[in-house]
């Protein structure tokens, strides 16, 4: 089997070294506009890893360039080949979305927002709701970013709006607003986190029919908040330090109201890329339905997925509550 990485920034590069050093490896083509990035991550992962210019004939296809990634994802769709992507921005997730029935036609798979958040915060979801004979909210907090083209998204998801889904309708509020006191597990702690312009909610809605509020949060500072609205002041990071994710589900068990919270740390990029790499490797496996999905979707092994996450080294945590130290 051969799969195809486009892009070998902070996120991609880490995908690539996942497949790479799994298992059972598949042959791995990386393509990238630098070409130096593609010949370091070539000469360090040989043979198994190749650089091309072109990621030609391959059976999966990772998108981890920054968005948009929706018109080289319908492209390779009509190629008949599978697509992973690792992008955050909502435009470009909707669009991805909308590429269903050209999926559903060719006979493959396309699972959007395969990242950090969306991605593991879907997983996180799926996997706290299996817990609730009715889960009616879904709530997302996020803190971290990874490389600079997640930066950047995280300084546009402060100025923009956001989307919320209420009631059986699609909300928007200004981001940088709705301040809530979000603790994510330690050594992170908690934080500060507002409305922002996040694809959570697109990806979680149609995976939980019926639900009744989903939302999505980003951890920011007054700073952050601040200068959101102008060009970034300084050059991003080429990648950022611990980051978070933190997912509360509410809902109906044994006629009584429950709430479960799920967290996970590590830095952004690297568990943004192991969750890429698993996501490509339930491709491989044939395990993963046609059409376009995210990883909150209820046909995926979600417990077989958090656990091949958590052998990589990406583990999740369950919040107790103070009586559990008791």
């Amino acid at each position: 089997m051969r799969v195809g990485v486009l892009g070998v920034g902070a996120v991609g590069a880490r995908a690539v070294r996942q497949l790479a050093t799994s298992t059972d490896p598949p042959t791995v083509v990386v393509a990238d506009h630098d070409p130096s990035k593609v010949e370091r991550i070539a000469a360090a992962l040989a043979p198994t890893v190749v650089g091309v210019d072109d990621l030609g004939d391959v059976d999966v296809v990772v998108l981890a360039t920054p968005a948009p990634h929706a018109p080289l994802a319908e492209a390779h769709l009509r190629a008949g080949r599978a697509v992973v992507s690792v992008s955050d921005d909502v435009a470009d997730v909707d669009r991805l979305v909308q590429l269903g029935p050209l999926a559903r036609e060719r006979g493959t798979t396309l699972i959007a927002g395969a990242a950090f958040a969306p991605g593991l915060s879907g997983l996180l979801a799926r996997y706290a709701a299996g817990r609730f004979d009715l889960v009616d909210e879904i709530h997302v907090a996020a803190h971290g970013t990874g490389g600079p083209a997640c930066a950047r998204q995280h300084h546009h998801a402060l100025a923009g709006l956001a989307l919320a889904w209420q009631d059986g309708m699609w909300t928007e509020r200004q981001s940088g607003s709705g301040r809530e006191l979000c603790w994510f597990p330690d050594p992170v702690g908690a934080h500060d986190c507002y409305r922002a312009e996040l694809a959570d909610p697109l990806l979680l809605v149609p995976a939980f029919p019926g639900i009744g509020r989903v939302s999505a949060r980003l951890s920011a500072t007054r700073r952050d908040r601040v200068t959101a609205r102008l060009p970034m002041l300084r050059r991003p990071h080429p990648e950022g330090t611990l980051g978070a994710v933190r997912v509360e589900v509410r809902g109906l068990r044994a006629s009584a109201r429950e709430v479960e919270v799920l967290g996970a740390i590590d830095r952004p990029a690297v568990a943004a890329g192991a969750v890429a790499a698993v996501a490509v490797t339930h491709v491989l496996a044939r395990d993963a339905p046609v059409g376009v999905f995210g990883m909150a979707d209820a046909r995926l092994d979600t417990e077989g997925l958090l656990a091949e996450l958590a052998f990589r080294g990406v583990k999740a945590a369950r919040y107790m509550g103070t009586q559990a130290l008791a």
